[in-house]
């Protein structure tokens, strides 16, 4: 069985080289300027598409923050919204395939390959992130589309279609549409899969040397506990999400804490060490600007604000208003990126393994340095990473789905006679992916994801900055409406 995982990850390794050249791509090192860092176009894209948004937005991810948790409480649910799930769901939903390995994995990434400074920039995705979710969420639940049986569809397939036709943009609307469809197809095997499994079976293998070469049969297990949930639909996955979410966030943050505490008379000098690192004050150019991409890379494949994935799980929600969803959902990368993403790297750095002097790759530095003052956590570390990894493939599982059920349900349909034949065949795609990404090497199955998830932002930015002034104005129209009713409440 061990051959196995070698000739797997030998077919995966040269797919993943020749796609790397387009989406990794630098715009500016072909100017022929040297700014001592990597600044892959799909990286310069989601820093501008936060910046456009937030301001876009009127700092509508401060604004609107205390009421998005007033929301997600359920305070303003009403019994006549349509919809499969609650409010609470759908972000547990969304959260569980944004609080992950990206939060463990990445961000031990982000701070080896960028140093402590990346930190600051995984905090500013994060802030950004939110008045792009914020305008994506809300635009999947306006365009979303419910079937007789209350069946919910909805994400950047159907706004960036319907929404663009709406302002004489049909065929560019179509066009990105089916792009988006295709890379979300790729994501959910890649970063919302692959990435997942590989780094829970590589925290198993740091932990069981033992089990060094086995990563397909352990990938066949999973795929089979995966099957499981997902062929429940969403209101399986919700009822799922919604229970593991709290319980990994919980283990996880609490240690966390402690790891941070352990350390609290020094966090005068790590802050200091991180905002030296993050403005390039120790390595002028190179510092900076690696702090810089590599933080916000990491960062937003973690929220993934801006990318399209969580307005599909939105779209479920049980609302009549888009706009209270949209508020909703920008909980995500502030929960997701500036608090858990935060821990995880002041939990590395006060431990002074940021150094990385093993060479240890993804969770494995984290589960190293965590267990640096906590020697059993690198066992605790399995299963909360066993946890945010399942949590993560079966929300991606549906997201994956929805793009796959955009471009191939009727044809297939109408070729087998079966209506859920386009469903049985993305399960079994996705489920035979589990097998690749636990039997692949990290950097093949990284440098996939980050092309797959990241180049979602493509199409569903440009969309975005077509729909922006409608959303600007539903914004306004909700504030004004609340206003009025809180009014009548005093």
């Amino acid at each position: 069985m061990k051959g196995i995982d070698q000739r797997i990850n030998e077919m995966f390794q040269p797919v993943v080289d020749a796609l790397s050249q387009i989406l990794f791509w630098d715009p500016i090192k072909a100017l022929g300027i040297d700014i001592g860092a990597a600044a892959p176009i799909v990286v310069l894209w989601l820093i501008v598409g936060g910046l456009f948004f937030t301001i876009r937005m009127k700092f509508i991810n401060i604004r609107a923050f205390g009421h998005g948790v007033a929301l997600a409480s359920g305070r303003y649910r009403s019994k006549q919204s349509q919809g499969e799930v609650s409010p609470f769901q759908a972000l547990t939903t969304a959260l569980s395939a944004t609080v992950g390995l990206g939060n463990i994995a990445g961000v031990a990434i982000a701070i080896s390959l960028g140093g402590p400074g990346a930190t600051i920039w995984m905090i500013m995705a994060g802030f950004l992130g939110m008045s792009l979710k914020f305008t994506e969420c809300t635009l999947g639940v306006k365009y979303r589309v419910i079937d007789e049986k209350g069946k919910v569809s909805g994400g950047p397939m159907y706004y960036l279609r319907k929404g663009l036709e709406g302002k004489g943009r049909k065929q560019l609307g179509i066009f990105l549409a089916i792009l988006f469809a295709i890379l979300v197809i790729g994501a959910s095997f890649g970063g919302g899969n692959m990435l997942q499994v590989n780094q829970a079976f590589a925290q198993l293998q740091y932990v069981v040397p033992q089990m060094e070469g086995y990563g397909a049969v352990f990938g066949l297990v999973v795929a089979f506990l995966v099957g499981l949930v997902v062929v429940g639909g969403i209101k399986g996955i919700a009822r799922v999400t919604s229970k593991l979410v709290p319980i990994m966030a919980i283990i996880y943050i609490v240690t966390s804490m402690y790891i941070i505490g352990v350390h609290f008379s020094e966090l005068g000098a790590i802050f200091k060490l991180i905002f030296r690192s993050a403005f390039g004050l120790e390595a002028i150019g190179g510092g900076f600007f690696g702090a810089l991409f590599v933080g916000f890379q990491r960062g937003a494949f973690s929220n993934e604000a801006g990318i399209g994935s969580s307005p599909i799980a939105h779209a479920a929600a049980q609302t009549t208003e888009p706009v209270s969803e949209g508020m909703v959902a920008l909980l995500e990368p502030f929960v997701d990126t500036m608090v858990v993403c935060t821990m995880t790297a002041l939990g590395i750095v006060s431990t002074g393994l940021y150094v990385n002097p093993d060479g240890l790759e993804g969770a494995q530095l984290t589960a190293a340095a965590f267990g640096s003052i906590l020697p059993w956590f690198p066992y605790i570390l399995v299963l909360c990473i066993f946890l945010f990894a399942f949590s993560t493939m079966i929300s991606w599982s549906y997201y994956g789905l929805k793009g796959f059920n955009f471009l191939f349900a009727k044809p297939l349909t109408r070729l087998t006679g079966k209506s859920r034949m386009s469903d049985l065949v993305y399960y079994f795609f996705f489920l035979a992916s589990i097998v690749v990404g636990a039997s692949s090497s990290l950097t093949a199955v990284i440098d996939f994801s980050d092309m797959m998830i990241l180049g979602m932002a493509f199409p569903n930015i440009i969309g975005l900055m077509y729909l922006a002034p409608e959303v600007s104005l539903d914004m306004k129209q909700y504030l004004h409406k609340l206003k009025l009713q809180q009014s009548s409440q005093q």
